[in-house]
């Protein structure tokens, strides 16, 4: 099983407003840069769409080491909150789930490969999240002139 190594970053300018997401794929010597935006759109969405496109570009089972500045999605991932959700008809204890089709679409992924999820500190060090972050600002910047 191929180990893969994925960085990713969402950016939006209003919650909701234009929005952009960035990621950064590598596998031994290659790397791939991805990135997309939308017009009308939240930060949360924007953060998921960047870690659900790049696990789709994935052709088999990986294993994948997931890197987010993403606290949500970190801590839906590693502190079980998606399994609850699931679990509860992808339904929160609060109330309704938000963006519930991206978190069934990243659930559906999740399933098909070994992922651990690392937070990272966003806007520090860290390079391959502050290029992510760049590839997002700039789509952030592109949705908001269409």
């Amino acid at each position: 099983m191929d180990t893969v190594t994925i960085y990713t970053d969402g950016a939006c300018s209003g919650n909701p407003g234009p929005g952009g997401w960035g990621a950064i794929l590598r596998c031994g010597t290659h790397e791939k840069e991805i990135s997309g935006g939308e017009r009308e759109t939240t930060n949360n969405r924007m953060e998921l769409l960047g870690v659900i496109s790049a696990l789709e570009l994935l052709k088999r089972p990986c294993r994948v080491e997931l890197y987010t500045d993403s606290q949500y999605i970190e801590r839906a991932l590693n502190e079980g909150w998606l399994r609850s959700w699931k679990a509860k008809g992808w339904r929160r204890k609060g109330g309704e789930l938000k963006n519930i089709e991206l978190w069934q679409r990243l659930d559906g992924l999740l399933s098909q490969h070994s992922v651990t999820v690392h937070w990272v500190k966003g806007h520090a060090d860290n390079e391959y999240n502050n290029r992510c972050d760049a590839l997002a600002v700039r789509e952030r910047d592109l949705a908001a002139s269409r």
